[in-house]
Formats: C-alpha cells, structure tokens, sequence
C-alpha cells in the first residue's frame, strides 16, 4: 500500500483571487478603525462632522465597524466555498462538534463583552473622550482582556473547521497575527487615555485642596 501523502494543491489554493481579498479585508478592518478612531482623538473630526455631538458620531462609527466586519465574514465564506476540502477535516464528526462548540464559544464572548460594555465601550468610545467610570472585571474579561478580538479569532476557526478547509485555518492564523498586532498598538493608547484622565482628577484635586487651605 502506498503512504499516505498530502499534496500541497490539496490544501490551499493560492491560485483563487478570493484568498487573497479575504485576507485583504481581515487585515483591513483593525487598520480601518484604529486610523480613524486616533484621528477623531486628535481632531475630533467626527464629532465636529456630527454637530459636536461625540456620542452620535461613535455610534456611527460603531454601525460602520460592524458594516465592515459584515462584509468581511461574507469575503471569508466566500473565499471558504471557493478552496479544496480536505478529508481529515471535513469528515470527521468530532471535529464538527468542535467547530459548533467554537462558534458558541466566540458568540459567547462577542455579545458577552458588547452587553459589558456597551456600545460606546465596544466600539472605541474612549477615543471620542466617552470613557467607562471603571475597569469591566467580570465575565468575559475574567476569562480574557480581548474578548472581541478572541471570540471573533474562534468564529473564524469555527468556521474553518466546519467547512472542512485547510485555508480557513491558513486565515484563522492571519486573524491571529493581525489581532495581535491591533492589541499592541490599542492596548498602550487606550491605557494612557485612562490614565491622563486619572491625572487631570488628581491635578483638579490637588487644585481644590490648595482652595481649601487658603
């Protein structure tokens, strides 16, 4: 009997442009968003847009990120539908329990963390000077502190397994890659916009107790 091999065109077809565009729209959304959301910090150039109004020009920038995360979950599926199918992944059940139990699990995590938060808390209220009273600790940050970007990176993988394609685990790494670089750069910037706001109340009070003593 001759050994078992698996051929590369067997796994990943490169050749399929929808591999490529998919990939395109998974890196673009965080790009997108941290761009536009750090130029709004800086300028206020939706609020301004939005009569001045920061919580309307969030919310609008929150119907966008979601449009756009929309858009590439379809570019995803659609580049899934056009890529081989491998055996070992599309036929075996246990694997498609598992890919179901991921998907729940990324749900979970998604809509968990939107309820926490809210919607100006999900959708990068902070830059647009709308900031939470504390830290959320519970569920589902008691599990994780990026429970959007990891819930999003299990769909995907979900997904992948469910269709029973190889390039969805080859996309699944990109989401990965791309959401660890997104949380280097947000992480920092989100944190110091916490904490200048904790030495503008320590500035304000140190002002009030020099008030006080005169």
């Amino acid at each position: 009997m001759a050994p078992f091999t698996i051929e590369p065109a067997q796994l990943v077809d490169f050749s399929q442009k929808s591999l490529l565009i998919s990939a395109c729209a998974i890196a673009f959304n965080p790009l997108f968003w941290n761009i536009v959301a750090r130029r709004e910090y800086h300028t206020r150039f939706m609020t301004k847009a939005f009569g001045g109004n920061a919580q309307t020009a969030c919310y609008a920038l929150a119907a966008t990120i979601f449009s756009l995360g929309l858009f590439r979950d379809f570019l995803y599926e659609r580049a899934l539908r056009a890529q081989p199918s491998h055996p070992l992944l599309a036929d075996e059940p246990a694997l498609k329990w598992f890919a179901y139990g991921l998907l729940a699990t990324g749900n979970v995590l998604v809509v968990s963390s939107t309820w926490a938060l809210g919607i100006t808390g999900t959708f990068l209220g902070d830059y647009f000077g709308i900031l939470m009273d504390a830290m959320v600790t519970g569920f589902p940050f008691s599990v994780t502190d990026a429970p959007m970007y990891w819930g999003s990176t299990c769909s995907f993988l979900g997904t992948a397994l469910l269709y029973g394609k190889p390039a969805g685990l080859l996309l699944t790494a990109w989401v990965y890659v791309v959401y660890k670089v997104a949380l280097a750069y947000e992480n920092p910037f989100t944190a110091e916009i916490y904490a200048k706001r904790e030495r503008q109340r320590a500035a304000a009070g140190s002002k009030g107790e020099v008030k006080k003593t005169r």
